[in-house]
């Protein structure tokens, strides 16, 4: 299974890949590809922690917007996944990060099987509020960093209600690495994705449909193609 993890900058998606990794790697076999335009920083941060042998952490610098690079043309992710898969087949996960250089970037379900969109409390308490297709419509949106609540004046709690709303049923994880019983609700949200995943249950759902927009005609059209997608 392909897992996205997406998000503003700062959030801690990186962090939280670090932590799945600690979670599962001995149990799942496990690859991770990061995006940044010009450099591999996220990619050698999680090396440096040890979390996986170096081999299977793969950078790809876009050169441009990592929100093309998973969204629009995700050719050289591609290409990176199934370099990874080749070298250490059989894989149960790889994971994606985003460069979260855009509040709404989203993977395209050409890439990923499943999303993780990444909040945290100290980008403010009306973030998750605002909305967004990854706020809305990823298949978990994690608010992170809920033990920092306190210290920059935000009620966690209102957050997570926010974001419960705004989301229409779909799952809403409060995370903190100091709180063992949330780090083990994430790695258990994995676990039951890639069963279902396995199963054929969990489908690759599409968070951000194109907005509304028009060419040179100036005719205003939306795509809207309900896009299912299974990798064989």
């Amino acid at each position: 299974m392909r897992l996205g993890v997406a998000g503003p900058v700062g959030t801690g998606k990186s962090t939280l890949i670090a932590t799945l990794c600690r979670e599962l790697a001995a149990e799942l076999s496990i690859a991770v590809v990061t995006n940044d335009i010009y450099t591999d920083e996220d990619a050698r941060l999680l090396r440096a922690a040890g979390v996986l042998p170096v081999e299977r952490i793969h950078a790809v610098e876009t050169g441009a917007c990592p929100h093309t690079a998973i969204r629009d043309d995700v050719t050289p992710n591609l290409l990176a996944i199934e370099d990874m898969e080749a070298k250490f087949t059989p894989l149960d996960l790889v994971i994606v990060e985003s460069g979260g250089d855009n509040l709404t970037a989203t993977f395209s379900p050409a890439l990923a099987d499943a999303q993780i969109f990444c909040l945290d409390v100290a980008g403010g308490g009306d973030v998750a509020r605002k909305g967004g297709p990854g706020i809305e419509r990823a298949d978990l949106l994690v608010v992170n960093k809920t033990d920092l609540a306190p210290h920059v004046n935000v009620d966690a709690e209102a957050m997570v209600a926010d974001a419960q709303r705004a989301r229409d049923g779909l799952p809403v994880l409060a995370l903190s690495q100091r709180d063992d019983a949330s780090v083990q609700r994430l790695a258990d949200w994995v676990r039951t994705t890639l069963t279902g995943y396995r199963a054929g249950s969990h489908i690759a759902r599409d968070p951000g449909p194109m907005a509304p927009h028009s060419h040179g005609d100036g005719e205003p059209h939306t795509h809207d193609d309900g896009v299912t997608h299974a990798h064989a």
